[in-house]
């Protein structure tokens, strides 16, 4: 644990407080009472209010709508399953800025929905409810499906063989198995959900807007930087305190799980059931996620002759100093550096929580890593401009700030993807090993490693994908010459004038290609790679 708590000691807890105490400051007193006005104030109570209800109401309709598609990846094995699983996870790669404007083509003024059947959504809290869903679809998929496709359907079938109905099995059998990691992936959704920015800012307009959007507007717009440290202290012991009773129930109802290798689970549908799901699937995958993404691809072609795409390699003087398409080699190099430190830091940190004789200090701390995803992007990244400019850390300068705030929100998706499958494992096989004469390494090698190289790759990919999408903490760090994709397209949108729209929809177009690209490689290595159970 010493690695995990130092990283997130040096890279999270110091800034946030930093930027909290300068707000909370004036000539050297802190100003306490200011949290009670803020708190009472009428339209920050309707924030709170919003910020909560949407949060709630998105996860639960992510949930309903993306389990059924995790049962589909996990147990049925169809033509195009890599692909689909690849179309699936890039909607949570995009930034915020370009799914708002995507969503804006399809439900708002002149939308798809308004030429057709004259509706609008962009005035009503369905399209932000909606757009979360396209966000946060493949954390379900990948994070429940991952231990669907390794439980043994065999414990199901039995119950069946006793007389219990299909749904009396699933929800006596498979659901209590799969708690943790529906647990965990609702957790990510809430967290994700509660701290939404980008998609409120273009969907909710001047009707809806949650802590991450009123922090912004009080630290960019209004300069009332208190009242913004003090809504950061309100959004953090929220989601302290949510994390708090997560670790608590899940903790609860794990127990060892028998795991298989997912290449025996999945099998070619049978039966209408089976082909009725999904075609289902099939069905809100088009609809929910490739509709879209295709408006952006269209969106991208209107100039004659990939007119957007070839402006992308010149550098215009104004916006870069660079040309807009060297964008994408720095999200490649700065992704790839994330992954790498998040797979460290998540991966060690799982390994100690695994331990079922880990102390509460050690539990206390699963809690504690979930914080980045809860706490305002603003916040963080402002943090690192204000706590990490003199020696010993100065790294304003250092191309290194970048992977280490991208992944400061990848170790998270590490810990909750491989924690589930990490304390399923039978400890009595590690016990063996060790009675065998294996040491410590070698039993992690030879027992361990086999059974949770499957989590491993999802974890790297998860991280992967977070990385190429971080926008709120490195709009503030990443410099003029080497900004990153959603950075690019942010600063594309923020200017005025057709040519500037176009190349951040071919920059986005690019971005899902890349993330595409890399999902698929992964899937093959991932299917190629699984070694026997």
């Amino acid at each position: 644990m010493a690695l995990p708590v130092a990283f997130f000691a040096v890279f999270f807890a110091w800034p946030v407080a930093a930027i909290v105490a300068r707000g909370l400051k004036a000539d050297g007193v802190w100003q306490f009472g200011r949290m009670a006005d803020v708190v009472t104030q009428p339209d920050i109570r309707h924030v709170l209010w919003f910020t909560a209800w949407q949060a709630l109401a998105s996860t639960a309709l992510t949930l309903l709508l993306a389990l059924p598609a995790a049962h589909v990846f996990a147990r049925l094995d169809f033509p195009g399953k890599h692909l689909l699983r690849a179309v699936v996870t890039v909607p949570f790669v995009l930034p915020t800025v370009v799914v708002g404007t995507a969503f804006l083509a399809l439900v708002g003024r002149g939308g798809l929905l308004d030429d057709l059947w004259g509706v609008r959504l962009d005035t009503t809290v369905w399209a932000i409810l909606l757009a979360h869903v396209f966000f946060n679809y493949a954390v379900v998929v990948r994070t429940v499906g991952g231990l669907w496709a390794q439980l043994d359907p065999r414990q199901e079938q039995a119950a069946r063989m006793l007389g219990a109905s299909p749904l009396t099995a699933w929800r006596k059998v498979t659901l209590p198995a799969l708690a943790p990691a529906v647990a965990a992936a609702a957790l990510m959704v809430f967290l994700f959900t509660f701290t939404s920015f980008g998609v409120v800012q273009i969907l909710g307009g001047p009707m809806f807007s949650t802590l991450e959007v009123e922090i912004y507007r009080q630290t960019s717009e209004v300069f009332d930087l208190s009242t913004a440290a003090v809504l950061t202290l309100l959004q953090f012991v929220a989601v302290g305190a949510i994390l708090a009773v997560h670790a608590w129930t899940v903790r609860r109802r794990e127990s060892a799980l028998r795991l298989v290798d997912p290449k025996v689970t999945a099998r070619r549908p049978r039966g209408a059931g089976q082909w009725a799901l999904l075609a289902g699937v099939l069905l809100t995958v088009v609809l929910l996620l490739v509709l879209p993404l295709a408006v952006l691809v269209q969106r991208s072609l209107d100039a004659p002759g990939l007119g957007y795409y070839r402006a992308l390699t010149d550098a215009d003087g104004g916006t870069f100093l660079v040309a807009p398409l060297h964008a994408v080699w720095t999200s490649l190099e700065y992704a790839v550096a994330a992954t790498a430190i998040a797979l460290l830091i998540g991966g060690l940190a799982a390994a100690a929580l695994a331990r079922r004789d880990a102390g509460r200090l050690v539990r206390g701390f699963d809690a504690l890593l979930m914080l980045p995803l809860g706490v305002s992007a603003v916040t963080v990244g402002f943090g690192f401009l204000i706590a990490l400019d003199r020696p010993p850390l100065d790294l304003r300068q250092s191309w290194i700030l970048v992977p280490l705030a991208q992944a400061l929100v990848g170790a998270p998706f590490v810990v909750r993807t491989m924690l589930p499958v990490l304390r399923a494992v039978d400890g009595r096989l590690r016990e063996a090993a060790a009675v065998l004469g294996a040491s410590p390494w070698r039993v992690w090698r030879e027992v361990d490693l086999p059974l949770v190289r499957r989590a491993l790759l999802v974890a790297a990919g998860f991280a992967f994908a977070v990385s190429l999408g971080e926008f709120g903490a490195t709009v503030f760090i990443a410099r003029p010459d080497n900004p990153t994709l959603p950075v690019a397209v942010a600063r594309l949108l923020s200017r005025p004038g057709e040519l500037n729209y176009g190349q951040a929809m071919a920059l986005s177009t690019i971005l899902m290609v890349v993330c595409a690209a890399a999902l698929l490689v992964l899937e093959r290595l991932r299917t190629d790679r699984t070694g026997e159970f």
